[in-house]
């Protein structure tokens, strides 16, 4: 096999399938219904809506030009993809509940659960701005960790809307600017390209210096607190256990408010098994259409690793035909 890219065999393909037919008959449930979108894309709706400065676009995107020399790339996400689909087949005027489960593919240095062919299971909501779609979303990945009997832990926060990122990211980086010389290659190009990622370090040195960065959560706005309080008091009335953390922001430029992640605390690399959020400006920044949007994805690598799924299905059933004469 190509680097990072695995075999599914028999007995795992197995596991996969069983694994795959439980997220799906949850988004049924919850009315979300199956949407397909083609592998290749245009590199541009990566670029437009994921960002220029992230790490998917800078160095994980598997592009090639074709005979006519336009950029394509195999998708690495599929939100991107989602929204495309709805604008070119003239959906945008409905709400939308959509999921999609299948191969994704970044170019990334292969490690435990994490390859360069991966498959994701992902639902996006369109069409409604209120904390209620929010709270739906988080209840459905809720409901499908109580069919699979696997308890990840929830975190929780709130980025704001876009005009709240920029004050903030202007006071983070004059913050983060007095210790550059502290930060490997990587902390400074992010400090230049994409301020908000460093918070999202796993260096122990650099989590000492953003204990006293500047928190987020005093550079939104009004509506976008109100919003996330909302949220979290609807959570509490659902008794859906979650964390507040301030430093965490989704790595893709299209998010905004509501950001969320279910973390394996077990595990002390690569622990996120789902992640999603608020994206109510992507649409705008495709086709100029205001429309508000949120979802999440699911490595089924990571999921499968994480709840033992394997080992649960792979149970054959053994039957003897017993010939008792030549007749």
């Amino acid at each position: 096999t190509v680097r990072g890219m695995k075999d599914i065999m028999q007995s795992e393909s197995k596991a996969y399938r069983a694994l795959e037919n439980k997220l799906i008959s949850a988004a049924n449930q919850y009315g979300f219904n199956e949407i397909k979108t083609p592998i290749l894309e245009e590199t541009s709706l990566f670029i437009k809506s994921i960002g220029d400065g992230t790490d998917i676009v800078e160095k994980e995107m598997y592009s090639f030009l074709d005979s006519k020399k336009n950029s394509i790339s195999m998708r690495p996400e599929g939100t991107a993809s989602c929204a495309r689909a709805l604008i070119q087949n003239g959906l945008t005027n409905s709400i939308n509940k959509v999921w999609y489960s299948g191969p994704f593919f970044r170019h990334e240095r292969p490690q435990k659960g994490r390859y360069r062919q991966f498959h994701q299971f992902g639902a996006e909501f369109i069409g409604i701005e209120s904390y209620e779609a929010d709270f739906e979303i988080i209840s459905l990945v809720d409901y499908i960790w109580k069919s699979l009997n696997i308890n990840p832990t929830l975190i929780i926060n709130s980025i704001g809307d876009h005009a709240d990122r920029k004050k903030y990211v202007k006071v983070l980086v004059d913050y983060l600017e007095k210790y550059e010389t502290s930060f490997n290659d990587n902390e400074k190009n992010k400090l230049k390209l994409n301020p908000l990622r460093i918070l999202d370090s796993k260096n122990e040195q650099t989590k000492n210096i953003l204990n006293s960065a500047p928190k987020i959560s005093d550079y939104i706005s009004k509506e976008s607190k109100i919003h996330f309080e909302n949220l979290l008091r609807t959570l509490d009335a659902k008794n859906i256990k979650y964390a507040k953390d301030d430093n965490l922001v989704r790595g893709l430029d299209y998010y905004n408010r509501t950001v969320f992640e279910y973390i394996d605390t077990k595990s002390n690399t690569q622990n996120t098994i789902c992640a999603g959020g608020r994206y109510d400006f992507l649409f705008e920044n495709l086709c100029d259409k205001k429309i508000p949007a949120l979802g999440f994805a699911i490595g089924i690598e990571r999921l499968m690793e994480y709840s033992g799924y394997i080992d649960k299905e792979n149970k054959l059933v053994n039957f003897y035909i017993i010939i008792l004469d030549e007749d």
